[in-house]
């Protein structure tokens, strides 16, 4: 989608946005690490993502982010990766209120950040080197069978990096990899938050999001780059745009 020069109004909610989102996450971190380290692992979760529910909330009320879902219903209860495509921050904050708990992949270095990484510590991600290359791989095939395992979904944007609103990047193998080692189905998710949240600009622009969830997609028998292929396939064929 093409947005024309956005308006003074769109500008200023947007600045209200970016100011308040960014001093509650610095404030709420705090008091993350204070008790969220006392918890165990659900509540912590939940007690954790009350910050990314209001980030949701200034969205859809100071940006005039409306979320349309479909396929919900679809999400196991038991463990599983999800792939979803990647186009802005967006749906790193919605994913984390629609799947809890869950654990994602993070590159190591967020975690260094002060205040938004130490909180994002202690929700247990499967922290990564991608400098590393075949080592990263390693890390997340280790890592993550340790989450299922603990009965943690997965949660990976296996395009790697953000892509431009209406475009499909090209798909690693990690995550099927992930999936097929450990006998889990994966569960692919297409949306369009680009359009509303784009990548390289803090200007939040006003309209819907539609996110669609499959059905679970088995692994049985099937190699990572067969899963890779109806998992990029089941996205491009329900993008929403």
């Amino acid at each position: 989608m093409q947005h024309d020069t956005p308006s003074l109004s769109i500008k200023v909610r947007s600045a209200l946005f970016f100011v308040l989102y960014n001093l509650a996450g610095i404030i709420y971190s705090f008091f993350c690490v204070i008790v969220g380290f006392w918890l165990p692992m659900r509540p912590r979760h939940r007690f954790i993502n009350q910050w990314t529910h209001l980030t949701m909330w200034l969205d859809r009320h100071l940006n005039g982010v409306k979320v349309k879902l479909e396929g919900a219903h679809n999400l196991p209860d038991s463990p599983c990766v999800v792939l979803s495509n990647h186009q802005s921050s967006w749906e790193t904050f919605f994913l984390q209120t629609l799947i809890c708990p869950q654990t994602t992949v993070v590159k190591r270095e967020l975690l260094w950040i002060p205040f938004f990484g130490w909180g994002l510590a202690l929700l247990n991600p499967i922290r990564i080197d991608r400098s590393k290359g075949n080592a990263a791989l390693k890390s997340l095939l280790k890592q993550g069978k340790e989450r299922l395992q603990q009965g943690l979904p997965v949660v990976i944007f296996p395009e790697g990096t953000r892509q431009l609103p209406g475009t499909i990047g090209r798909f690693n193998h990690g995550g099927t990899m992930l999936a097929c080692q450990a006998g889990v189905p994966v569960v692919a998710i297409s949306s369009n938050s680009g359009d509303c949240w784009p990548k390289g600009t803090w200007i939040r622009y006003p309209g819907t999001i539609t996110v669609r969830i499959s059905p679970p997609i088995g692994t049985e028998g099937k190699k990572a780059q067969q899963v890779t292929a109806e998992v990029q396939q089941w996205i491009q064929e329900h993008y929403p745009g």
